[in-house]
């Protein structure tokens, strides 16, 4: 039986495109780089700060990478929480999954400090047991070491817990963690791209899932 599910945050909870596409180029600016198309920005959000660079740019140089990750830091601290909203299903979507008995968490490649203020300013820092963010892990998703983290801190087993994101990432990541996967279209990755990977089920955002898990709660 399912006894707690997992969140990645930004297209799966919350709606941070703005503020990420902002930071992005403000950080590729700084290395005298052409800004990067809007929807090629969205299409890398959820994957490490490298791995966007790289995504973006083709650049592997280190120093480079690191100017671009110091940059994108240093702009979000000052935006990303403004530029930040909850979709406005998840309030009562994550209380009624509580009724349920599910306990809940987040496992995300955007810093914990961060999702925390977000939680913090829309009064949902209850609804989260655990949080495990960019900051406490060396490995980023698609490595589980996040994923696993959070498991092992709500003191559950991997068939205890569902794992759900909005992107193949967020899919390959809870294979590796052994977790089961449930897929929103609430980001940027569509129907037909979560076809070859391994799933509960794909639904149109969360506020599918009580239903969805309904009874089967343990």
């Amino acid at each position: 039986m399912t006894r707690a599910i997992i969140f990645d945050f930004d297209l799966t909870l919350a709606d941070s495109t703005k503020g990420i596409i902002e930071c992005v180029n403000f950080a590729l600016e700084r290395l005298n780089l052409p800004r990067a198309d809007d929807e090629r920005i969205k299409r890398t959000i959820g994957m490490s700060l490298e791995d966007t660079f790289l995504n973006l740019t083709g650049q592997i140089e280190k120093q480079n990478v690191s100017l671009f990750i110091s940059n994108f830091v240093k702009r979000a601290d000052q935006i990303m929480v403004d530029l930040t909203s909850m979709f406005a299903s998840v309030p009562a979507t994550t209380e009624r999954l509580i009724e349920m008995g599910f306990a809940l968490g987040i496992v995300s490649t955007k810093f914990r400090y961060r999702i925390e203020e977000i939680l913090a300013r829309e009064e949902l820092s209850d609804r989260f047991g655990v949080i495990i963010g960019g900051e406490d892990v060396a490995d980023q998703k698609p490595h589980p070491r996040g994923l696993t983290m959070a498991v092992a801190r709500m003191q559950m087993d991997a068939n205890d817990v569902l794992y759900v994101g909005d992107s193949t990432i967020d899919a390959l990541t809870a294979e590796r963690a052994k977790v089961p996967f449930i897929a929103v279209l609430s980001g940027a990755t569509s129907k037909s791209e979560f076809d070859e990977v391994a799933k509960v089920a794909v639904i149109d955002d969360i506020s599918a899932l009580p239903r969805l898990l309904r009874g089967k709660a343990a």
